[in-house]
């Protein structure tokens, strides 16, 4: 028998077969049979997965609320699959999330911990505290979309405590099935806790600011949800090593949550270790009550990084904010221009070792009006657009001379800040550039004329390193002691690792991996 073998070239498809020449061909006798005989198929290719490597767990766990967890089948997307776990849509009862592999907990629309308790913590104001806590273990991710966000009600508490190495991560389903990319944003709410600490700008009209009279509502939400109070100790929970990422997601109007919005926390409010990513609104805002808050990173945000309003006294240690290239607005917008701003408490900002980059062209990173006080030391502005200013004061009533009858501390105070930006200060309403420029140089050891030598984006170079600090105790003991400025002192120093995501607007390295993909533990 004569025989005819082909081998085909590896690598040419079924389509183009016929363009496939042969290797060797024996030329067959007369009368004789032709056997074709075709090697082994190669093995294909494998198709790269990343980490896949997630199955989805067989059931939803069992919790202490009654109304238990809704399961809603399972998702899937590049990291593997999933169980959906429903929360419902108010926790009545102290619950825990546990952390299991391959399940997801879903916030179907708006989730509520307990029942608001009114702006007093006993039953003077006719309700009763539900004392409800939500407890949040490491490693647990929680997805929603669209007008989903969770509301920490007066009276009860969250207990989101996630580790360096598990962090808890709040995201969206978009992030879960792997169509997000580095500029996608605003896909749900936020997180919301509702305290019953002092606020201005009441609700009711004649209501005095900073007492039981003087209540809120939650910006954008539909239904009640109400903050204020007079309990400056009041107690929210505690929010550890927590990732926030594509909220802002506008909810009425053209009112849109926050990755994080506190509105009337008070002093008994834990708060560290958070990372905002790309919300379409402020990265955190701060209205009322009082902010005690160390390690704050926010990357991507579309409108400020941080805001303050309605006379929150908010003190911020090691804040690193990083806008995309061409979003965003401020780093730091402080309080509103308003009819109410001469109303006390009056804003207060005191913050220390902060590192701001702001990517926009024409704007300011530092904007302060509305008659607020701030307290900036030991930090590092800088502005990576042409023609955009560091820093911008608003109004008479913000540098005008101290006055304790109006809880007023005088014009904002800076102490070892430089500036690394086009135009170091701005024309701002009734204060021209030059009045921001002599209010800035009463401070000791600011330089408006830096040059930064910052390295991996955020970390202190030779230049930052040369500059004396400013001991940030002297204004509140909530602050630790330091001898740098900026957010991050060297190389040696990785607060910012393990518990972040990476992006185009900033690697942080050895931490949960891409924004864009869910961690896989």
């Amino acid at each position: 028998m004569t025989i005819l073998t082909r081998s085909l070239v590896l690598g040419c498809s079924a389509l183009a077969l016929a363009g496939c020449g042969a290797d060797k061909i024996a030329s067959p006798g007369t009368g004789g049979n032709i056997t074709i005989n075709n090697p082994p198929a190669p093995a294909p290719t494998p198709t790269p997965t990343g980490p896949a490597t997630v199955v989805a767990a067989g059931g939803c766990p069992t919790i202490a609320d009654g109304q238990g967890l809704a399961d809603r089948g399972t998702i899937s997307g590049p990291t593997g699959s999933y169980r959906v776990c429903a929360m419902p849509a108010r926790f009545n009862t102290s619950s825990t999330l546990p952390y299991i592999r391959g399940v997801l907990y879903l916030m179907d629309g708006r989730v509520d911990v307990g029942t608001d308790g009114g702006p007093s913590p006993d039953a003077s104001d006719g309700l009763s505290d539900t004392n409800v806590t939500l407890t949040i273990e490491p490693g647990v991710i929680v997805y929603s979309s669209g007008a989903s966000f969770l509301n920490v009600n007066r009276g009860n508490r969250i207990n989101a405590v996630g580790t360096a190495a598990r962090p808890i991560v709040f995201t969206s389903r978009d992030n879960v099935v792997g169509f997000n990319t580095d500029t996608s944003s605003g896909q749900w709410g936020g997180v919301v806790l509702s305290g019953r600490a002092p606020v201005t700008d009441c609700i009711a009209s004649g209501a005095t600011p900073g007492t039981t009279q003087c209540e809120r509502q939650v910006e954008g939400a539909a239904q009640p949800a109400i903050y204020g109070g007079a309990t400056v100790a009041d107690n929210s929970g505690t929010m550890r090593y927590v990732q926030i990422r594509y909220s802002g997601f506008v909810l009425s109007g053209d009112s849109e949550l926050q990755s994080l919005t506190t509105g009337g926390t008070g002093t008994g409010t834990q708060l560290s270790h958070i990372q905002s990513h790309n919300s379409s609104d402020d990265g955190v805002e701060f209205f009322g009550g009082r902010v005690n808050l160390k390690y704050l990173i926010v990357t991507g945000s579309e409108d400020d990084s941080i805001d303050v309003d309605t006379g929150v006294k908010a003190n911020i240690q090691y804040a690193i904010a990083i806008q995309r290239a061409g979003a965003g607005d401020t780093i730091i917008e402080g309080d509103s221009t308003n009819v109410f701003e001469d109303q006390t408490p009056r804003t207060n900002l005191q913050l220390s070792n902060a590192t701001f980059i702001q990517r926009r062209t024409g704007d300011q990173v530092i904007r302060l009006r509305g008659g607020m006080d701030a307290s900036i030391v030991n930090s590092v502005v800088i502005d990576g657009s042409a023609g955009t200013a560091c820093l911008r004061l608003d109004d008479a009533s913000t540098t005008r001379t101290a006055n304790a009858s109006l809880d007023d501390q005088g014009p904002p105070r800076f102490e070892s800040v430089v500036l690394d930006c086009d135009t170091p200060f701005r024309n701002g309403t009734s204060n021209p550039a030059a009045t921001t420029q002599s209010i800035f140089a009463n401070g000791s050891n600011n330089n408006s004329n830096f040059t930064s030598t910052l390295m991996m984006t955020f970390v202190n170079g030779a230049n930052e390193t040369g500059v004396t600090a400013f001991n940030p105790t002297t204004l509140s003991s909530f602050f630790d002691a330091v001898t740098y400025i900026g957010a991050v002192r060297n190389a040696s120093d990785t607060w910012y690792q393990g518990w972040t995501c990476d992006s185009v607007t900033a690697v942080f390295g050895s931490n949960t991996g891409a924004c864009t993909s869910l961690p896989v533990y």
